[in-house]
């Protein structure tokens, strides 16, 4: 079995560097623009198209696959229960958040996020790699071990009066200025804390401290005691905020992977602006 205690949750890139032959890692960089991981990747880390971790097809592309797609999937990164996967992106942290909270929905909890990804990692001045890292495939069978983290949009539409929706979008998405949708604003009652703030520009994208980041949680009613749910228009930007809920100790709180894409697109859905 896997070490808990290899790396923890949130990985500084030191802490990585230290580990990078460690036989049980499985380094995952799982960016937004697939150049980022030709012009430099962390050393043996695998590269992850993220589209594959969206259903791609239907009325809710961004759903989750289906259990046969993610089967296919950690097959190919060779994936396997002994693992302790570091994942990572180059923008903050949306992809590998949403990597991780499919890893959680699976049952894999050895799991850790390189915290700033990329840049972070250049920003230490750490060595790079630059041609592609073949994987060794496994035989990885997925099973939602975990459903709990994750809602759907019926579920939450009967339970808008015990949850507290954090909307993780832009002000001006959840104030229905701005959308790609049929229509816009936000869900009855969500709080808005826009991804971008959960990071610091000074420190290579890293996330903000945890007593920082905790006041800003609580100010919006955000609160280790309460039900949480998480979305954006995708389940990319919340991949993050779901991410840091885990990483501060929330124990309820969920993302709701058909978002805005799906809550947005629908007309018998209640919309607040």
């Amino acid at each position: 079995m896997p070490n808990d205690k290899l790396l923890p949750l949130i990985t500084e890139p030191v802490q990585l560097a230290e580990r990078l032959d460690h036989p049980d890692l499985l380094i995952i960089d799982v960016p937004l623009k697939a150049e980022s991981y030709t012009d430099g990747h962390v050393p043996g880390a695998l590269f992850l198209d993220h589209r594959r971790l969206l259903k791609g097809e239907g009325p809710v592309p961004n759903d989750l696959p289906d259990l046969e797609a993610l089967s296919r999937l950690f097959s190919e990164l060779g994936l396997s229960p002994n693992h302790h996967v570091v994942a990572y992106d180059d923008e903050g942290g949306g992809w590998a958040g949403r990597l991780l909270w499919t890893l959680e929905l699976l049952g894999h909890r050895h799991y850790s996020y390189l915290n700033g990804g990329i840049h972070a990692w250049r920003g230490e001045g750490l060595r790079l790699e630059r041609e592609a890292n073949t994987p060794t495939p496994s035989d990885y069978r997925a099973e939602l071990l975990h459903p709990e983290v994750s809602i759907d949009r019926e579920t939450l539409l009967e339970s808008l009066d015990q949850v507290v929706v954090w909307d993780a979008r832009s002000p001006a998405e959840y104030r229905g200025e701005k959308g790609d949708n049929r229509h816009l604003g936000h869900i009855p009652g969500a709080v808005n804390l826009d991804w971008l703030e959960l990071m610091d520009r000074d420190r290579d994208l890293r996330l903000r401290d945890n007593v920082e980041l905790m006041t800003m949680l609580e100010a919006r009613g955000l609160t280790t005691g309460e039900d949480i749910v998480t979305h954006c228009q995708s389940h990319h930007r919340s991949g993050l905020s779901w991410l840091v809920g885990r990483a501060l100790g929330f124990t309820h709180i969920r993302a709701y992977p058909g978002s805005w894409k799906e809550w947005g697109n629908r007309d018998d859905t209640p919309i607040e602006r």
